[in-house]
């Protein structure tokens, strides 16, 4: 079975910077994209980025020139650098990948992990 497994999470200052690791295990037989996920309470959960295999990848608007997503495809770890944080990051942070394995295309998600951008 697939597992994402995170770390990386906790408070920092505005302005702080933080890096976000996914660490997943398990058969994969093809990894199409990677991503992260952001949720506050009352709220759904928005994109905060995505890569693909190839090394496209897409940011919200709002994470534009201060987050950085990469994937190490050799041990399939996924990164999210984020610098320049500010109150309005404060969100649990989910990994999510496609993957196809044994010909069965899913999504999976890790468990999430908390950041706190307060003073």
């Amino acid at each position: 079975q697939v597992q994402l497994v995170e770390s990386g999470g906790g408070l920092v200052q505005p302005g702080g910077s933080l890096r976000l690791s996914c660490v997943v295990s398990g058969t994969i037989s093809v990894m199409n994209s990677m991503g992260w996920y952001r949720q506050v309470p009352e709220k759904e959960r928005e994109l905060v980025a995505v890569i693909w295999s190839r090394g496209t990848t897409k940011y919200a608007d709002s994470v534009k020139g201060r987050f950085t997503i990469s994937l190490d495809n050799a041990k399939y770890i996924l990164y999210l650098q984020m610098n320049s944080l500010a109150p309005e990051d404060t969100a649990v942070y989910y990994c999510n990948a496609d993957i196809i394995t044994r010909g069965i295309r899913r999504d999976y998600w890790g468990q999430g992990t908390q950041v706190t951008v307060s003073s």
